[in-house]
């Protein structure tokens, strides 16, 4: 679940790995974008979104955007949890400050310089030089599939990104569609240095499937199907979803495209 196509990173990630797995899609097109919400309304649009997936009966819910894990997680692990495990987002500045380089941090502007960010980095970077960088109108732009906008969007949080970065947290669910040219925008920045970068979609994927007590089988049949809410009505991918190759990957798999 995320409020739009942010989802389709852990999606496809899941896929990758288990191909029989059965997926349902669940968005909020009526009420995205979540970030400038409330938390109290984010949460209730979140559990909505939440409740349509729940009613297809899944055996876990990826909550595949960091701002409903920041601020709506424990409200849905309490009305899903024990039945259904509620695997949450949190930005990858652990690993990424584990190797004791320089980090920076791509996030919302509602997510950067936020308490849970800032604990996170309080907790598993202290000691570790990190800038956050926030990134106005980046998770819209990749949202609507808009070229021009996501190049503009990105040029302007690089060039917020220090040149001696050495490694780059993508810490919005829509950015890792985009990291191609996020690495090809910092790459310019940086004089051409190789750049580590850590994003969510994986683990959350692998985490599911250990909560489940599953493992991954990507050499499986691809025989897993794919069901689309949208705002809790039934519906198809979005268009914009094919400008990326993880939407691509599911749409594959004979869904509808609208």
């Amino acid at each position: 679940m995320d409020s739009g196509i942010g989802l389709l990173a852990a999606a496809a990630a899941v896929r990758r790995l288990r191909p029989d797995a059965e997926l349902v899609l669940s968005s909020d097109p009526d009420g995205m974008p979540w970030g400038p919400r409330t938390p109290a309304d984010l949460t209730g649009r979140a559990l909505d979104v939440a409740r349509a997936a729940a009613a297809h009966g899944p055996d876990a819910l990826i909550v595949a955007c960091n701002t409903a894990s920041v601020h709506s997680l424990p409200a849905l692990r309490a009305e899903l949890e024990p039945g259904i495990p509620v695997i949450g987002t949190v930005p990858a500045i652990k690993p990424a400050a584990a190797a004791g380089g320089r980090v920076a941090i791509w996030a919302t502007p509602a997510t950067t310089g936020s308490p849970y960010q800032r604990g996170l980095i309080r907790e598993f970077a202290a000691g570790v030089r990190v800038t956050e960088v926030p990134c106005p109108g980046l998770a819209d732009a990749v949202e609507a599939g808009d070229d021009a906008a996501v190049t503009a969007a990105v040029a302007a949080a690089a060039a917020l990104t220090p040149s001696d970065v050495t490694d780059v947290v993508l810490g919005c669910t829509h950015y890792e569609l985009v990291e191609t040219s996020i690495r090809q925008a910092l790459a310019a920045r940086t004089h051409g240095a190789e750049l580590v970068f850590h994003g969510s979609a994986e683990p959350v994927a692998v985490q599911a499937l250990r909560r489940l007590g599953a493992r991954a089988e990507p050499a499986l049949p691809r025989t897993g199907g794919l069901t689309v809410l949208r705002s809790g009505r039934p519906g198809t991918l979005p268009a914009a979803a094919l400008a990326y190759a993880e939407g691509r990957l599911l749409a594959g798999e004979g869904a509808v495209v609208g």
